[in-house]
């Protein structure tokens, strides 16, 4: 897989991917630490300027330094502790169209993977995935199925032997006991009540 990150649900053409996070600011002057999740995390800056998911909120920066395992950007229009500070956690994001592609045949996106149909080894139909989220454990991946709730599964080998993005699909071993039954909302209710 390529070395960024996503966390977008929407149409992969039109995603926004998350290259880069603002961890928090650096001294008085406005500077920020931030994390690059690019493949050459020194060339995070070389993907700007910056969104947030939605592709509002523009945001310019330029790299000038490291601080043990963080760089150290300077953000236009910021130039104190507090400005930067008002930027803690602010998630660097650009359009999925300027990323380059993937030079490897079974390297992918994350945000590849949203819209997929999502088939058994059989090719029993399970359903499309929908999103694809970073819980701090590692990679999972929400499956929506028609009239049964939604299940999430972490992104791993054993889960998602097969990926073909250019095919559209992927092929699932789903965990043992993961139930196929349609949940009763209101048995549910009462259970979680």
């Amino acid at each position: 897989m390529a070395d960024t990150d996503s966390r977008s649900v929407r149409d992969a053409a039109q995603a926004y991917v998350c290259v880069g996070q603002i961890a928090t600011a650096h001294g008085v002057r406005g500077l920020v630490k931030l994390r690059s999740f690019t493949a050459d995390p020194a060339a995070i800056a070389d993907y700007g300027p910056f969104c947030d998911e939605a592709g509002q909120r523009p945001l310019a920066l330029r790299l000038v330094g490291r601080a043990n395992d963080h760089f150290l950007a300077a953000v236009d229009g910021v130039a104190d502790r507090d400005g930067a500070l008002a930027l803690r956690g602010r998630r660097l994001c650009v359009p999925r169209s300027r990323l380059p592609e993937p030079e490897e045949e079974d390297e992918f996106y994350l945000v590849d993977l949203v819209g997929l149909a999502v088939a058994s080894a059989d090719g029993t139909a399970f359903g499309t995935i929908v999103g694809v989220e970073d819980h701090g454990a590692g990679d999972v991946v929400e499956i929506a199925r028609p009239g049964m709730p939604s299940v999430t599964l972490p992104f791993t080998r054993a889960c998602f032997p097969l990926v073909d993005v250019a095919g559209g699909r992927v092929v699932i071993a789903p965990p043992a006991g993961l139930d196929d039954a349609p949940v009763d909302a209101a048995a549910r209710g009462r259970a979680h009540g």
